[in-house]
């Protein structure tokens, strides 16, 4: 069982690339121990910037570092990143054109007990939202590395979103397909296609092995590239399916279903289900029980499928 969350993934690359690449500056609001950025503290102090309990001034202060050469990665938690500090996210970084990566922790419902008040239940729609902004929910550990890896190589904006626990691994160290901007097809399939991002992709892969032992036949697209969505992967998949389910951490509104609705609709009419979270507060427990509950979890997504036969 893995026990290395994504948000440790990228801890990993920075510290690795901060050794030789001394232009790589980590800041975070209070937040190093939540995002595992503690060891880069403490190995890279003068790469590193304590901004406190002040989002705003985090991004604003990553946009002007950004300005001057230096290639910000600033972190904090989803919930107050993508609502909070929102137009410095949308002027100082996109409008600006900043190098700026900006790392929302404990995304979706990763802070379950703690309530609405912690949940980042809007931040794919909001920052999709954002010209200039690209959006991004890598799937997996090694697919995080990879992630990382290539925006190390280019100038612009950025927003990952990554959850608080580990996540079982989808792919490995050897066998991790990757291309910048393109999803992935995880598992071909001729009955149903599930279009996942984030730790959802996981929960999808599940339920489309024990369907398949059913005789039901199901691809997973793993569309970790929210912004720019990867509309050829969507069209080819549709082509080959009857039904389309979208699975997100997310509300209903303006995230990946809308966004896969919009372009099956203008390609390949269909039937397309969202799975998402409710448009309610949800309910307080760990992510697993919440998950359950709504019947997001792959037994969930299971049987959703089984009553569509």
């Amino acid at each position: 069982m893995n026990k290395i969350p994504n948000r440790q993934a990228i801890c990993d690359v920075l510290l690795k690339a901060a050794k030789t690449d001394k232009e790589i500056t980590v800041l975070c609001s209070d937040s190093r121990g939540s995002a595992s950025l503690a060891p880069f503290a403490e190995d890279f102090p003068h790469q590193f910037v304590e901004m406190g309990i002040a989002e705003q001034n985090l991004v604003s202060v990553s946009a002007g570092l950004a300005k001057c050469g230096k290639k910000s990665f600033a972190a904090s938690p989803a919930c107050f990143l993508s609502t909070r500090s929102y137009e410095q996210c949308k002027v100082d970084v996109a409008y600006s054109d900043t190098n700026v990566k900006l790392i929302g922790i404990s995304g979706g419902i990763s802070y379950g007990a703690l309530g609405m008040s912690h949940h980042s239940a809007q931040d794919i729609a909001a920052m999709s939202a954002i010209p200039n902004m690209r959006v991004y929910l890598p799937s997996d550990r090694f697919q995080t590395t990879k992630l990382i890896q290539n925006l190390l190589k280019d100038d612009k904006p950025a927003y990952i979103r990554v959850g608080r626990n580990p996540v079982e691994d989808i792919y490995s160290d050897t066998d991790c397909p990757f291309e910048m901007n393109k999803a992935n097809l995880v598992c071909d399939g001729a009955d149903v296609a599930i279009i996942a991002c984030g730790e959802m992709v996981k929960t999808a892969y599940d339920a489309a092995q024990s369907l398949k032992r059913q005789g039901i036949s199901v691809a997973v697209l793993d569309m970790y590239c929210v912004k720019p969505l990867d509309v050829e992967a969507i069209i080819e998949v549709a082509n080959k399916v009857k039904v389309i389910m979208t699975v997100e951490e997310h509300s209903p509104f303006g995230g990946l279903g809308s966004m896969v609705s919009q372009i099956v609709a203008a390609n390949n009419p269909k039937k397309v289900i969202n799975v998402a979270l409710p448009d309610e507060p949800v309910i307080t427990g760990a992510s697993s029980e919440v998950f359950a509950h709504y019947r997001m979890d792959a037994k969930g997504l299971e049987s959703r499928i089984l009553e569509l036969e």
